[in-house]
């Protein structure tokens, strides 16, 4: 459930006999093809379906990260890396003034890696509370469905291309884009990596089947519902 849908006094209720929610984090930027928001829209709707069965509150989505070098992108918003660690900060710790002790960080973006290891400094400095941080476009067995379906993946391509990703009426290309020279692109300055890349995909086919994205929504869902109910008590 979202907390947008509740009042304060539901949520003091529920945190009678519960203490568990989940703050979804992504960033805006571009996608080639696909919409700017697609590190805010997985995330969301990823811990959306992993908690709803478990009656879980979800808040609402932190749609900016961290993410300077595709800024030469139109509509690209990034973040100072300070300013987004002062965010998940202060985020935390009303979370945790409220009453919520256990607490999983969904991440859609990569670039947010800094927030990864202030959690553990965070959890350091208010030991009644435990954070669990989850890439989960990464995690072991959404990754292992990815290679599985192709090992050829990344940003901007088919394996962000979801129906509720995509842009309506938009043809893409058929064409598998050769993967981009990371340790290259890596040392680009902004403008410089935008004309590296062109539209922004890094590698690989541009969208695949909608039964091949199912079925990767589906693991990443109960890979993501099962951290929810499995590693808090062993955490102790």
């Amino acid at each position: 459930m979202r907390i947008s849908d509740l009042n304060w006094m539901q949520v003091e209720e529920y945190l009678r006999h519960d203490d568990r929610a989940v703050l979804p984090i992504g960033s805006t930027e571009q996608h080639s093809y696909l919409r700017l928001t697609v590190d805010a829209i997985l995330p969301d709707r990823l811990a959306v379906e992993a908690a709803e069965p478990l009656g879980i509150p979800v808040f609402p989505v932190l749609s900016y990260g961290v993410t300077p070098y595709f800024r030469e992108f139109p509509g690209t918003i990034s973040l100072r890396v300070e300013t987004h660690l002062h965010v998940v900060r202060d985020i935390l710790d009303s979370m945790c003034h409220s009453g919520f002790r256990r607490i999983l960080i969904i991440n859609g973006h990569g670039g947010n890696g800094a927030a990864q290891q202030y959690v553990l400094q965070w959890m350091a400095d208010h030991p009644r509370c435990k954070v669990i941080f989850h890439n989960w476009w990464n995690a072991p067995a959404t990754w292992a469905k990815v290679q599985a379906i192709d090992p050829v993946a990344s940003h901007g391509s088919w394996m962000e291309n979801f129906p509720w990703t995509r842009l309506p009426g938009l043809d893409v290309p058929a064409a598998q884009r050769p993967m981009v020279d990371m340790a290259r692109l890596r040392l680009l300055d902004p403008k410089a990596l935008r004309e590296y890349l062109g539209d922004g995909n890094y590698g690989g086919y541009y969208q695949r089947p909608d039964d091949d994205m199912l079925a990767i929504w589906k693991t990443a869902v109960n890979e993501t519902r099962a951290l929810l109910t499995g590693p808090w008590d062993s955490a102790s």
